[in-house]
């Protein structure tokens, strides 16, 4: 039996997905946090499909769908259809836990060449945050059904996928940079423009929350029954609104400046492909609202809004550099760069 299992392990052992996770090249690492970028994008989508088909209340009960049932059963009150919507995207988890788990694996066993073959402790607690984010959000979505769709609660649940997803595009961009132990980034834009592009992700932060309470407050909150934030509807989305109004100010003026003071090719890919995002977000936000807030629509709404915060975050990377990966280096070399960027922070 262990000549077998031996022989199993050393097979599993050449398998390139296995390789690719128990021995991560810079590129195979690349590739599996972005895959679990887009896995936390496809699990945010899908269960803002659940809300917006009225499928909340589709499984009633936590863990089993009903207390009568595991599976998806007919339940009193929901059409069939919404209980395996939301069924489904309960059966989603799993491979959302499996890519989870590949990320965090992949990342503990990364060791770059350029670093001596020592673990990125960067890389490593990016990756913890993907399953102990599976996990929290396992938690939070219980508390949501048993609390029969409690606005707070809802919303808190988006935030926190939201916060799972900027952790996933952290950990892809840093995958593809190089680290040196105790070296800052340095910029590759103006201070200005820096900060601005800081207050671009704290305000996009603060749209999203936003949304939750506008889904929360008008007819789309998940079932017909679920109680609404006790907030005028026409208020809340005023409000929303204006601060995508902000978002537009804020980032026409980061594009802008950007441009004319020479932002490199990579910064300036990000921005007009941010720019772009949050222009067809806006004009579909108001195409919804004055159609009376259609669930498909919506849904293409919120699933843009997730996009939107990926493109945002990912400018935010561009304007600063770790050099390229694997590039640690010693000696007079590495002090006497070509070029003077100002460090930064962080």
């Amino acid at each position: 039996m262990r000549v077998v299992a031996a022989d199993l392990l050393s097979r599993a052992g050449s398998w390139p997905l296995v390789r690719a996770v128990l021995a991560p090249t810079p590129r195979s690492m690349r590739r599996i946090a972005l895959a679990g970028v887009i896995a936390d994008t496809v699990i945010m989508s899908t269960g803002a499909a659940v809300r917006l088909s009225s499928s909340g209340l589709g499984c009633p009960d936590w863990p089993q769908c009903s207390t009568a049932d595991i599976v998806a059963s007919k339940n009193t009150g929901q059409t069939l259809l919404n209980t395996w919507i939301e069924f489904s995207n309960r059966l989603l988890n799993f491979p959302l836990v499996v890519i989870a788990a590949l990320v965090f694996i992949a990342a503990w066993r990364f060791r770059p060449l350029g670093l001596g073959g020592q673990k990125r402790r960067d890389l490593f607690w990016l990756g913890v945050a993907q399953p102990a984010g599976v996990v929290a959000q396992a938690v939070i979505g219980g508390i949501v059904v048993l609390t029969k769709l409690a606005p707070a609660a809802v919303s808190v649940h988006f935030l926190v996928s939201a916060s799972i997803v900027a952790a996933a595009v952290t950990l892809y961009t840093r995958c593809g940079e190089g680290t040196v132990p105790s070296t800052p980034p340095t910029a590759v834009v103006r201070p200005d423009l820096r900060l601005l592009s800081a207050a671009l992700v704290a305000v996009t932060a603060v749209m999203l929350a936003a949304g939750t309470v506008v889904t929360g407050t008008g007819p789309l909150a998940g079932n017909a029954a679920a109680p609404r934030y006790k907030l005028p509807l026409e208020g809340v989305t005023q409000l929303h609104a204006d601060i995508g109004w902000l978002m537009t100010g804020l980032a026409v003026a980061l594009v802008l400046g950007l441009r004319v003071s020479g932002a490199p090719p990579r910064a300036m890919r990000a921005a007009w492909i941010m720019i772009a995002a949050l222009g067809l977000q806006g004009l579909l936000g108001y195409v919804q609202y004055f159609n009376h807030l259609p669930a498909g629509l919506v849904w293409f709404h919120v699933t843009g809004a997730v996009l939107v915060w990926i493109a945002v975050l990912r400018l935010f990377f561009a304007l600063r550099d770790r050099g390229p990966v694997n590039s640690y280096r010693t000696g007079p070399a590495a002090t006497a760069p070509a070029r003077q960027p100002e460090p930064l922070d962080r």
